[in-house]
Parts: C-alpha cells; structure tokens; sequence
C-alpha cells in the first residue's frame, strides 16, 4: 500500500486517519494542506476516484469567509489555489481515495493487500 494523506493537524478525523493506519503498521506519508496543496496530477487522481463536488468543503469558515456561495468560481482552480478549502481528511491509495474519515474502505484496501 502506498498511502497519502492530506489533511491539516487541526483536523480530528485527519488524526484520526493517521491514527488508523499507525494502529495497523501501514505506513503513510502526511502532507499538511496549511503548508503544502496538491498538485494539479495529485487533484486530477483524487479527483477521478470521488469527484470534485466531493472535495470542496462547502461548509468550512474558509469557504464561508470568501463568500464562495455567492460567487461563480472553478471549483478545481479554487482547491489549487487555496488548499485549506479541502475536505478532510483525504487518503489517497494510488488511484483509490477517500474523503472524510472512513476506516472501512481501509479496512478493504488493506484485506485486498493495496
């Protein structure tokens, strides 16, 4: 298994995660969403697997802050530009991912030996 996860060290569901797969002797890289973003392959493979409604966290202060309710905005440009816009966590698996805390999608990753 090659696992990523992004999230942010404020998160709970993100420590969460971390917590999951330490528990489970999986190893995983974390990258933290308040230093660095995705990049645009990383977004497009993530992107693929849940789909890009899925990753803007639309009920989030940031989202709410710079008011895009009410603007018309590319989701996908906003997320490159502004990271902390992400749901979180997200657990990339090569081309599998999830959004949010969900341990029995892992739980089947690691069954399929992923």
């Amino acid at each position: 298994m090659n696992i990523q996860i992004f999230g942010t060290s404020k998160c709970q569901d993100t420590r969460k995660a971390q917590r999951f797969f330490k528990e489970r002797g999986i190893p995983f890289q974390y990258v933290d969403l308040a230093v660095k973003g995705l990049s645009k392959g990383e977004l497009n493979s993530v992107k693929a697997a849940v789909g890009i409604e899925n990753l803007m966290d639309t009920r989030g202060s940031r989202y709410l802050r710079r008011n895009l309710k009410y603007l018309t905005h590319d989701p996908e440009e906003e997320l490159l530009s502004d990271p902390l816009l992400f749901k979180t966590p997200i657990v990339r698996n090569g081309p599998k991912a999830t959004v949010g805390y969900a341990p029995e999608v892992w739980k089947k990753w690691k069954e399929e030996g992923l």
